[in-house]
């Protein structure tokens, strides 16, 4: 069967709906969203109201950083984020509210467990970016395979059971491995604001019956979302950051 793993769409109406298209030609039989829905873009109602419709179609949804920053407030964000989560609080309406604050922090299926942050201390936050990270998140799950979001960069850490994991970068469109001898973090790129020098959007199609998982890369218009941005009243840069993918 055929995951399709969106995480980080943070309100980018355009990107999410490209990805959406292509999650529907992938066949893809069942959605994962790994959280962030909201923060930085200027589209969260929009994007709380398609992810609630895809909740009442059998998807899996798990809470983000923003996602619960624009519930409780942006303490220790930066000031970007701080700034755009004020705004977007602003925005959403109580069912929208209601939506995100039902969302999990993880979920466990089978083998897999799915966390916006890491299996270690779900909910605080931390990244999974080295090998470090990845050792401590694999430390605190018996799962064999960990799905998360949180730093908009593609990554894969394999490790043998007791073993240190190794750090790979996955190539975009190229299906890797994910062995059963060994246990894995699959580290799923950003839909709304990729941070690995590539602007199109990304997201993951896990095979379960290849043990393999792809992260495909999807063009949007991204000058149409940095205006939309600007138009807004958030900060410029923060579609500048769109348009160079950081």
């Amino acid at each position: 069967m055929l995951t399709a793993i969106l995480t980080d769409i943070h309100a980018n109406r355009e990107a999410f709906d490209a990805v959406m298209k292509a999650v529907a030609a992938s066949g893809a039989a069942r959605i994962v969203l790994l959280g962030d829905l909201v923060g930085y873009g200027p589209d969260p109602g929009y994007i709380v109201e398609r992810a609630a419709e895809l909740a009442a179609r059998g998807a899996l949804m798990i809470r983000g950083n923003h996602d619960d920053a624009a519930l409780t407030g942006p303490a220790g964000m930066s000031e970007l984020a701080r700034d755009a989560i004020l705004w977007t609080s602003e925005q959403l309406a109580q069912d929208h509210r209601d939506f995100l604050r039902g969302l999990p922090l993880s979920a466990e299926d089978g083998a897999l467990l799915f966390v916006h942050d890491s299996a270690d201390q779900p909910g605080r936050w931390h990244y999974v970016h080295d090998v470090e990270a990845a050792s401590r998140c694999l430390a605190a799950s018996t799962a064999r395979t960990v799905f998360c979001g949180h730093t908009h960069v593609p990554l894969i850490f394999y490790a043998l059971r007791g073993n240190t994991p190794v750090r790979f970068a996955p190539l975009d469109g190229v299906a890797a491995p994910l062995p059963a001898a060994r246990r894995h973090v699959v580290v799923v790129g950003s839909v709304g604001q990729p941070r690995d020098g590539n602007p199109a959007a990304c997201f993951a199609l896990f095979d379960d019956d290849a043990a393999e998982v792809t992260m495909v890369r999807v063009p949007y218009d991204v000058e149409r979302t940095a205006a939309r941005i600007e138009a807004a009243g958030l900060p410029p840069w923060l579609g500048m950051r769109l348009r160079i993918g950081r």
